[in-house]
C-alpha cells in the first residue's frame, strides 16, 4: 500500500478495523471491571504487555484485577471517550480510552472523578499492549498529608 494512498475503498477499511479495536478495548475494559479476569483472557494475545502506573509490568489480566484489588477496595470506569487513532489496519490498531475512575479505598471512603487515560494496541483483534495511568497515587499522596492540595488560578 502506497503511504500516500487515500482511496475510499482503504478508508473504509481502516475505519471499520478502528470500530472493532474500539468494541475489542471497550467490551474488554466492561469485562475486567466486573472483575473477570479470566473472562478478559479472551481479548488479549499470548504475548500481552501491560504497563501499570509507576511503569509496573504485567503479563496477564489477573495482575490487573490483583494490582487493583491491593490498591481499592473496588473500581470502576466510567468511560468519557474511546479515541482510535487513525490509519487503522489489521497489524496495529492504537486506541485510547478516556474517562474517570469511582470506587473505594481499602478504608472504604468512597472516591471519584479520579481521571485516567488507557492506551491499547490491539493486532489481529486482539489486544497485545496496554498502558495505563490514572490520577490514584497523587490522590493517595494528598490523603496521606504528603503533598498539598493545588488550588487552580484564574
Amino acid at each position: 500500500m502506497n503511504a500516500k494512498d487515500t482511496s475510499p475503498s482503504l478508508q473504509i477499511n481502516s475505519d471499520a478495523i478502528g470500530l472493532a479495536a474500539k468494541a475489542l478495548v471497550e467490551e474488554f475494559l466492561r469485562v475486567i471491571m466486573i472483575p473477570d479476569p479470566d473472562g478478559a483472557r479472551a481479548f488479549v494475545s499470548a504475548e500481552l504487555d501491560i504497563h501499570f502506573t509507576g511503569d509496573r509490568l504485567m503479563k496477564d489480566t489477573r495482575d490487573c484485577s490483583a494490582f487493583n484489588a491491593g490498591r481499592y477496595k473496588w473500581v470502576k470506569k466510567r468511560f468519557e471517550r474511546t479515541d482510535v487513532v487513525a490509519g487503522a489496519t489489521g497489524s496495529e490498531a492504537i486506541v485510547y480510552n478516556i474517562g474517570t475512575l469511582h470506587g473505594e479505598w481499602p478504608d472504604g471512603e468512597p472516591f471519584q472523578g479520579n481521571r485516567y487515560v488507557d492506551r491499547y494496541v490491539v493486532s489481529h483483534g486482539k489486544i497485545i499492549k496496554m498502558e495505563v495511568w490514572n490520577d490514584s497515587a497523587e490522590r493517595m499522596l494528598l490523603r496521606a498529608g504528603l503533598c498539598a492540595p493545588w488550588f487552580a488560578t484564574s
